[in-house]
């Protein structure tokens, strides 16, 4: 079987200086880098103590698998024949605590907003489908990732 291998670093930059001396003492800042990419400016939740300016690890995930999807989505779009000219999605998920204090994501859902050129030779929801079985990242998580996805076809190029 064949793959590919991915690397990242994190580095934490969030001790004020008497470092995890108590929970609410040291941030949650840190950086996210990868060998000629740009870096990430991550944290925690708001909630949870965290920077709103900088990524937190929950809109990581929903952003991987929008992106995900639509990668996906291009794909058998382009092999369909169907010619995609736009694309945007407004992914929201939800995040489910428990009593011990941890939690985990229980739903991602995209709403893909694609714009085609032409008459659709095939619908848009059977090739959504079909991104969504192809996508590594959808296949990885172990939550429902569901869509609800709007097309409209566009004037021009």
């Amino acid at each position: 079987m064949s793959g590919h291998h991915y690397e990242v670093s994190l580095t934490w930059s969030g001790n004020r200086g008497t470092g995890t001396s108590g929970y609410k003492e040291y941030g949650r800042d840190h950086i996210v880098s990868a060998p000629g990419k740009h870096d990430i400016e991550g944290s925690a939740d708001k909630s949870f103590f965290g920077d709103v300016d900088r990524w937190n690890p929950e809109e990581l995930l929903i952003a991987a698998l929008s992106q995900c999807h639509m990668l996906s989505f291009l794909h058998v779009a382009a092999d369909a024949g169907v010619v995609v000219v736009g694309y945007t999605d407004h992914a929201s998920g939800t995040l489910t605590l428990n009593s011990e204090g941890g939690g985990r994501m229980t739903e991602v859902r995209l709403a893909p907003e694609v714009e085609v050129l032409g008459p659709l030779a095939e619908s848009l929801d059977a090739l959504h489908h079909r991104a969504s079985a192809l996508c590594f990242i959808a296949n990885s998580v172990n939550f429902p990732v569901t869509h609800n996805p709007s097309a409209r076809v566009a004037d021009s190029l």
